[in-house]
């Protein structure tokens, strides 16, 4: 049986377009997200989008000493918590971190690292680029870069807990979730980092 040689040509086209991709992998910190639901009965949803470091055999990777966070803040002035765009996330219904009330939207997230046990959620207004441009930083922030500190509206000190084993891919989880709130949960590397929220509405 002869084969139609439109469907040869179609298969052809498809495997030379697949020829660049063949052998990728994921990007170097691939994407993750983080989504749970909360609210009367658990109707409203929260995400967060953040991209995924690895170790790759590193250790130690938030410093020591007067170096301590200034290898992850890479020369930005505070953390992305995370890697490439800057941490983002949306909640449709308005949340309470400590006494401060944050209303349904979407809001950059980043983290101040004081010591090893003093860590701070930044909860900002300010927009994110999906895409990097230097001429939009500062308006902006790629990361942590361009980063301005009045547009955070909230503010609340994070738990920490050490970890053993070690978390090779960074990660955000919610925990202890119920319909009046829970925690947002970061790890990585021998850390465990939590933020405790409230259901403000």
């Amino acid at each position: 049986m002869r084969k139609n040689p439109s469907v040869i040509l179609v298969a052809a086209l498809a495997l030379i377009l697949a020829l660049p991709l063949l052998g990728q992998g994921p990007p170097p910190s691939p994407p993750g997200s983080a989504a749970t639901q909360v609210g009367k009965g658990y109707s409203k949803w929260i995400t967060i989008d953040y991209s995924r470091p690895i170790l790759r055999g590193r250790s130690g990777i938030f410093g020591e000493g007067a170096e301590y966070g200034k290898k992850v803040y890479a020369g930005a002035p505070v953390w992305r918590a995370g890697a490439n765009v800057s941490t983002r996330i949306k909640t449709e219904v308005a949340l309470k971190f400590g006494e401060t009330a944050v209303p349904a939207g979407e809001y950059s997230l980043f983290i101040e690292l004081k010591s090893p046990t003093e860590w701070t959620l930044l909860v900002s207004t300010q927009p994110a680029m999906s895409a990097f441009d230097r001429a939009k930083v500062g308006p902006e922030t790629w990361g942590a870069y361009g980063y301005d500190a009045s547009k955070v509206i909230a503010k609340t000190p994070m738990t920490i807990v050490p970890l053993e084993p070690t978390m090779d891919e960074l990660t955000w989880v919610f925990t202890n979730v119920t319909e009046g709130g829970g925690t947002m949960t970061i790890v990585w590397d021998k850390t465990v980092a939590n933020a405790s929220f409230t259901v403000a509405e």
